[in-house]
């Protein structure tokens, strides 16, 4: 392997319900297993099988805008939970291929009203769950 094949996240771009996201500095989309114990028979060690899956993730934003807080805000305060779909693309063009993953059912954690501070640039981040993924892109060693 060389380095110059890992992939920097200076090529990563985010789209939110087909919207272009160029405030996004940066994303993390994670899949965690919750796992139950299994004991077997002539075996010391304990076993683990997978019973459930969490999917969580955050968008980090400069703070351009009000795009979060115009598409949650007053959803939720009527009473209406709005999911969204994002897709995320990394495409480093020195590394061995583009990666496209599609987060659907996107549930955003909180909304930031306000956070900024004298002499600092603003930032936004959105923490997110979500129920389902799929590469549409995958990077691929040759």
């Amino acid at each position: 392997m060389n380095g110059n094949k890992i992939i920097s996240g200076t090529w990563g771009e985010v789209w939110l319900d087909g919207d272009y996201v160029a405030e996004c500095y940066g994303m993390q989309a994670k899949v965690s297993m919750t796992k139950e114990d299994v004991n077997l028979c002539r075996q010391m060690a304990v076993d683990k099988k997978v019973t459930s899956i969490s999917c969580t993730g955050s968008l980090k934003l400069h703070k351009v805008n009000s795009r979060m807080a115009i598409a949650i805000s007053d959803k939720i305060k009527k009473g209406i939970d709005p999911r969204f779909t994002v897709i995320s693309k990394l495409d480093d063009p020195d590394a061995y291929g583009a990666e496209r993953i599609t987060l659907r059912n996107v549930s955003f954690d909180d909304i930031t009203l306000a956070d900024w501070e004298v002499a600092k640039g603003g930032k936004v981040e959105a923490p997110f769950t979500f129920t389902d993924h799929e590469f549409l892109d995958k990077v691929e060693a040759k």
